[in-house]
Order: structure tokens, then C-alpha cells, then sequence
């Protein structure tokens, strides 16, 4: 399996799930910061210039595939092992509902409190506060969801694999998790497993500094990943 891959909680997602799958693979690190992502031979793969992505050599009938969207990889992978994604409803429907709100809900919002709290070259008090409760309330719904369950959909799903990235960063998105006590106890459950911590570690020495450091290469960064258009 091919991995195009910058740690970030996207990346994360797809290095967990095929750590804990067992699947063998492939590091091809695509440096967000320095464009990468736009090089013709990745738009061909990924077409929406976003990372990850993943190609099994050993797809159906002997054809590559090609993935990009990590929720869509996630599933993929899923259904490759028959792993940790659910075969039938209704376990299918909760693992896909938690993946979903992860990645129309979690994801999104989480990204743009880093934006507004840390990247954003002037400090917008409506932005930073906009996000930064949405995320709160974001935190809540899982909480609440932890309160009767060690995991999002039941069972330890690929939900969970989307989510817990996203969680990470819980101090750069202005949270404290000792005010959601269900979801800490979950974030160290999930985080405490081995094939999460493999999975977390890949490409840890890719990363050169933050996207938020006073330097120029960081600066550069911004520049490439928050001035994107259709060109």
C-alpha cells in the first residue's frame, strides 16, 4: 500500500487504521508546506490537492486503486480487511454516522480554531471566538455520546480513528479536556493503544517547527497551504 502522507490529524487517521489493520505500506511524504500536494503526478491521485491518499497495488481484479478523502480511505480499508468497519447495519450506520460528523463537523471546526488562534496574520476576536465554541460544543456532543460507551459507535471503529486526531490539538483549539471527563477517559483509552501509537509516530521527524513559528520557511508555509485558489 502506497501512503501519501504530512503528519497532521488527517494523515493520522489513515497511519493508525492501517497500523491496526496490519497492512503493510509505504511512506510517500507529500510536504504540504513546500506544495507537494500540487505536483501534477499527486493531482492525479488526489485531485482535490489534498492529502492523504493512499493506492492499493492489490485492488479488485488485480487493478491500483487510488483513495483520496480519509474518511473515504478509511472505509476502503475497511471493507479491504473487514476491520474495524462494520459489515451490516445497524453497526454499519453508527460507525458511519460518527465518521461523518467527524468529518463535516470535527475536522472542519477544529481546523479553523488552529486557523484563527494561531495562523491567522491578525488576531480576529469573532473568529477565534466563533471557532473556539464551536469546537467546545462539538466536544460536548461527544462527550455526552462517551457517557454509556467506551467508544463512538460501540465498538472501536474507524470513528474513532477519525476523531481522536482531531483531538489531539485539544490546547490549540482553546480546550480543556478535564471539562469533558467522558471524552478524556476515551482520548487516553484510544490513544493508549499500540497500533495508535505506531500509527501517530509515523513521519514525527518530517515536521520541522509549527505552521505558527516567527520564521521565514513557516511564513512561506502559510502562504502555500491558507493563499490557495482555482489556478
Amino acid at each position: 500500500m502506497e501512503l501519501y502522507y504530512w503528519p497532521t490529524p488527517n494523515g493520522w487517521k489513515v497511519s493508525i487504521m492501517l497500523e491496526e489493520c496490519g497492512l503493510p505500506y509505504k511512506v510517500i511524504p507529500v510536504n504540504i508546506g513546500q506544495g507537494d500536494q500540487f505536483e501534477p503526478s499527486f493531482l492525479r491521485i488526489a485531485p482535490n490537492n489534498r492529502m492523504p491518499a493512499i493506492v492499493d497495488p492489490a485492488g479488485p481484479n488485480g487493478q491500483a486503486v487510488p483513495v483520496f478523502e480519509s474518511g473515504a480511505i478509511l472505509q476502503y480499508l475497511g471493507r479491504k480487511t473487514g476491520l474495524y468497519y462494520p459489515q451490516n447495519d445497524p453497526a454499519r450506520a453508527e460507525a458511519e454516522q460518527w465518521l461523518f460528523w467527524q468529518m463535516g463537523g470535527l475536522g472542519p471546526m477544529a481546523g479553523q480554531a488552529h486557523h484563527f488562534r494561531q495562523y491567522a496574520p491578525a488576531k480576529i476576536d469573532y473568529g477565534i471566538e466563533r471557532y473556539t465554541n464551536e469546537v467546545n460544543r462539538l466536544y460536548g456532543v461527544m462527550d455526552r455520546r462517551l457517557a454509556d460507551r467506551d467508544f463512538l459507535a460501540g465498538d472501536y471503529s474507524i470513528a474513532d480513528m477519525a476523531s481522536w486526531p482531531w483531538v489531539v490539538p485539544y490546547k490549540n483549539q482553546g480546550q480543556d479536556l478535564d471539562d469533558f471527563p467522558n471524552l478524556k477517559k476515551w482520548f487516553e483509552r484510544v490513544g493508549n493503544r499500540p497500533a495508535v501509537q505506531r500509527g501517530f509516530a509515523v513521519g514525527r521527524d518530517l515536521r520541522q517547527g509549527t505552521l505558527g513559528d516567527k520564521t521565514k520557511e513557516a511564513e512561506e508555509a502559510r502562504k502555500i497551504l491558507f493563499g490557495q485558489r482555482a489556478r
